[in-house]
């Protein structure tokens, strides 16, 4: 462990009819599958980089923010070696979330070129769908809460899985 300071790192889980948005990205020359969202500037929190994000890359505003998962481990960035990576997910809504068209462009003012948006299908979706370490864990949180509502359980994050 040779970090030296924290990246933190936001990230939303928006659901629709049974899928998961997911972001395509090129990131440092490599393109990566990883859930919506990213770095926190100083002097904003964690909800409002995650409002900020949404705006940026989707346009849309995000509604309704509840806390998913937090970093639990020690995770060394793969792109900066000094960085810890401490990442914090929350679920949202926006308005119209099938405006989101699957394989469309970003259609916010500041996404990244070459960034696409698609639906992955929760009835198929794997922990290896997604790149980035962290979001592999919380893709396993989904599909087991996913795989614990087909059993017959029931909350209110697996409401919102299906809608």
């Amino acid at each position: 462990m040779n970090a030296k300071r924290f990246n933190i790192r936001v990230y939303g889980l928006l659901f629709h009819e049974g899928c998961v948005l997911v972001s395509d990205e090129l990131v440092a020359g490599e393109r990566i599958t990883k859930f919506p969202g990213g770095g926190m500037v100083p002097g904003e929190g964690t909800l409002q980089c995650l409002k900020r994000e949404v705006m940026e890359e989707m346009g849309l505003e995000a509604r309704h923010l509840v806390h998913f998962y937090t970093t639990d481990f020690f995770q060394e960035s793969a792109y900066r070696k000094a960085d810890q990576v401490v990442s914090i997910y929350y679920t949202f809504t926006v308005d119209d979330p099938s405006s989101l068209k699957d394989g469309s462009p970003a259609a916010g003012k500041e996404a990244s070129a070459g960034q696409r948006f698609r639906w992955l299908s929760l009835a198929a979706a794997k922990e290896t769908d997604v790149q980035l370490p962290i979001d592999r864990v919380v893709m396993r949180l989904i599909l087991t809460a996913k795989e614990n509502q087909l059993k017959g359980g029931s909350s209110a994050f697996h409401r919102e899985i299906d809608h």
